[in-house]
């Protein structure tokens, strides 16, 4: 989870997220650094978990424009800090409802973008990872501890997606962004999809 902001070649590995709304993405961005201090990644779930494509990242994006469609805005709602067994990434579980995250994967991990993923597809937010074994369970408990507190609503709409890509740095770079039941998509200039 390190990052290196002079490192900013970009790389063939993309993802699919939703960003998270303040106030919660503020206190998740505060969390992340709190468990591992070198960590800038902003709030998100992934849809689509990092991945190399086969085709140009331009065709992928309107392979993703012509399926969004199909997704109407909807609410997610958040559970409690669990564990990963085997890769022990501490994370923040999605409450029974999200089912529309595994059906969006499913519908977009098809064609160009398709990837056999490292683990099963399993809908959550990344609070840490790439721990020495030795600090999970004590950073789990803080994470859990500092969730507890949160004192705002613990849930919010997924109305946008964006594409993203990484850099040598471990920087992700946004592409393009969809708005979910509006059609609206957006790129950000000047940047081009490569």
């Amino acid at each position: 989870m390190l990052c290196d902001p002079t490192r900013r070649e970009r790389i063939n590995s993309f993802a699919l997220v939703s960003y998270i709304p303040d106030p919660l993405a503020a206190f998740l961005d505060h969390l992340r650094q709190e468990l591992v201090p070198t960590c800038f990644l902003h709030a998100h779930i992934s849809i689509l978990p990092p991945r190399s494509l086969l085709v140009p990242a331009d065709e992928a994006w309107r392979h993703i424009c012509g399926l969004a469609p199909m997704f109407p805005p909807f609410e997610v709602r958040l559970a409690e800090v669990r564990v990963f067994p085997g890769s022990d990434v501490i994370y923040l579980a999605l409450a029974a409802d999200s089912d529309r995250i595994t059906e969006m994967h499913a519908v977009l991990n098809t064609d160009g973008l398709e990837s056999a993923e490292a683990f099963e597809f399993v809908p959550h937010i990344t609070l840490a990872q790439e721990l020495p074994r030795g600090e999970v369970d004590a950073l789990a408990d803080t994470a859990r501890k500092r969730w507890m507190e949160y004192p705002h609503q613990r849930g919010f709409r997924l109305d946008t997606i964006t594409f993203v890509q990484n850099t040598e740095g471990n920087n992700w770079i946004d592409l393009g962004e969809y708005r979910l039941g509006t059609g609206h998509v957006q790129l950000p200039e000047p940047m081009a999809l490569r």
